[in-house]
């Protein structure tokens, strides 16, 4: 069952671009990579036979034959690495045409209907997402290319190495009793019989690096994240002199990688010495087979030279599966994490927002009958029924916990545990802005857009920092920086104020957005907001006692479910 599932979700991640809209371009090139090498087997037949006249010519001192053999391999060997080179060469261009439909396909779905935040918040066990993207898109397209082109390249090989192999080999008598059997093309049959039993044991000895593989890829990961979330947070672990518990869990989770590649490296040696065992012994096997006939005279130097490269063609045809068993091991580990990280995408892009999104008939945002849940069931607001009109004012209050920035999620339609109906009027413009706001990598000037298009007026853009007191950023709009490592989330918290008025939207939703501002800069950012867009309507969560003095409305949440909407009164 297993083996089957794998192999399903191999096809499912394979034939995507096969059948995309660049499927007569991608398959014509990967056509031509492969009669490439199929070509290249051709030149290698070529030089296989060259050795039964070169090694002739030598055993018979004939030197008006040796120069015009060493030209004719040179030719050969020539070609052989203009085909090689551009095999790969060509090889290389689908793997990047392939890895960029396939990361452009996984980005798409990602990043669509909120997946990227779905996956955190109901699907916390998906881990390093953009690794997924990253690396293991690479390695599948890199390892599934390297094994189909070097599997057709060994099958024509046994395909033609075989016939070779047969005709040299001659017939075996094999005396049993008075009954003699002889046996035709015995040196095929014995490195047929002789693959297949390395084969069998290649997957005994190798079987355990598939999930080796997958594990390391699972915990180096996670040394690499937990690095990162230490470098993204790097004040508060210094504020908190975090270094020691951090520095603990470093090594525990490097612990656990190099755990894991101890075992990998024991298995790996294990199958190494298997692997080159078998190999050196397919060295000796063809001139042991081959001696009876060339000591009884029945064949030539040349032709003893020309049947152990036959053979060796031959073997290394069938002893593919052998060679490869590692990278199919890093293969197969690369299609499980692939898959298990499409499902869990397809999982919670299937789960359909309760909420209906719908257009008022008046200038005012309608609740109808709204309810909001948590994952586990547990109901935060239950039959909330109101209107709050255009340009109205409301702050909502409660408790730390009764469900306030989880109300604000399902506004913004990004929280998909709730039901009820939620209208706004048609062509209402809408912006949220959270806690922490976010800062796009890039200049200070695409950081004020987000996440519109840096377009707009210089002078607009200069007055707008004037009036949330960031005119000292003026002279470094167009620097590229980490802007959220550079400014404060003080001045974070007023950039996003410029956003809004740059913006201009119908409706203003802000989670605690001003929880880093001082209460005059807050009372200047509202008194701001009303100034610039008195036709804007304002929806607020905090927790300050000043908030009620910029609101006229209080939707206060009990957590329970209950809740009350009450007017603020002076």
């Amino acid at each position: 069952m297993k083996k089957r599932k794998a192999i399903q979700s191999f096809c499912q991640l394979f034939k995507g671009y096969w059948n995309s809209e660049h499927k007569w371009k991608a398959r014509g090139l990967l056509a031509f990579v492969i009669g490439l090498n199929f070509f290249d087997v051709y030149l290698l037949v070529q030089i296989n036979s060259w050795y039964n006249e070169f090694y002739n010519a030598l055993q018979q001192y004939q030197v008006d034959a040796f120069w015009p053999l060493v030209g004719q391999f040179t030719a050969l060997a020539m070609l052989h690495i203009v085909i090689a080179v551009y095999a790969i060469y060509l090889r290389q261009m689908v793997q990047i045409n392939w890895r960029t439909w396939l990361t452009d396909h996984y980005l798409g779905n990602w990043m669509k209907e909120q997946v990227y935040y779905r996956l955190q918040v109901l699907k916390s066990d998906t881990d390093n997402p953009d690794q997924r993207i990253s690396e293991d898109i690479n390695q599948f397209v890199s390892l599934t290319l390297q094994l189909l082109i070097g599997f057709l390249k060994q099958l024509t090989t046994l395909a033609a190495f075989g016939v070779v192999l047969w005709n040299l080999s001659g017939a075996f008598t094999v005396p049993i009793g008075s009954h003699e059997f002889v046996i035709y093309g015995y040196m095929f049959w014995f490195s047929l019989a002789y693959s297949a039993i390395g084969t069998v044991c290649a997957h005994l000895v190798g079987r355990k690096l598939i999930g080796l593989n997958f594990d390391q890829q699972r915990f180096e990961a996670d040394f690499r994240f937990n690095m990162m979330r230490v470098r993204e947070n790097s004040e508060s672990v210094a504020f908190y002199r975090g270094e020691q518990p951090e520095n603990v869990g470093f090594h525990e989770r490097f612990a656990r990688v190099i755990k894991n590649f101890w075992q990998l490296m024991r298995q790996t040696k294990i199958l190494n010495f298997y692997v080159n065992g078998y190999a050196q012994l397919a060295i000796i096997v063809p001139l042991v087979l081959a001696a009876p006939q060339y000591f009884a005279g029945a064949m030539a130097l040349g032709g003893l030279m020309q049947t152990v490269s036959a053979f060796g063609r031959v073997q290394d045809a069938l002893s593919y599966f052998v060679e490869s068993y590692d990278t199919i091991a890093q293969l197969a580990a690369v299609v499980r994490r692939l898959s298990t990280f499409t499902e869990h995408m397809q999982e919670v892009a299937g789960i359909e927002n309760g909420v209906h999104r719908g257009e008022a008939a008046a200038a005012q945002l309608a609740l109808d009958d709204l309810e909001v849940q948590l994952p586990d069931g547990r109901t935060l607001l239950q039959d909330c029924t109101l209107q709050l009109p255009q340009g109205s004012h409301a702050l909502v209050t409660g408790a730390s916990g009764c469900g306030k920035s989880t109300l604000l999620r399902t506004l913004a339609g990004i929280w998909p545990y709730g039901k009820g109906e939620l209208k706004l009027p048609a062509g209402s413009r809408v912006l949220f802005l959270p806690q922490r706001p976010y800062l796009p990598l890039g200049s200070l000037r695409r950081a004020l857009y987000y996440p519109l298009s840096a377009s707009g007026s210089e002078e607009q853009l200069r007055d707008v920092l004037r009036q949330v007191g960031l005119e000292k950023f003026i002279e470094r709009l167009d620097t590229v920086d980490d802007w959220s490592r550079i400014l404060s989330l003080g001045e974070q918290q007023r950039l996003a104020f410029a956003r809004v008025l740059l913006v201009r939207p119908d409706w203003i939703f802000l989670d605690e957005a001003t929880s880093a501002l001082d209460e005059p800069r807050e009372q200047e950012m509202y008194d701001l907001l009303k100034s610039s867009l008195p036709e804007s309507s304002i929806v607020s969560v905090g927790h300050r006692s000043t908030l009620f003095a910029q609101h006229e409305t209080e939707l206060h949440l009990s957590g329970d479910g209950t809740w009350q909407l009450r007017p603020i009164t002076a």
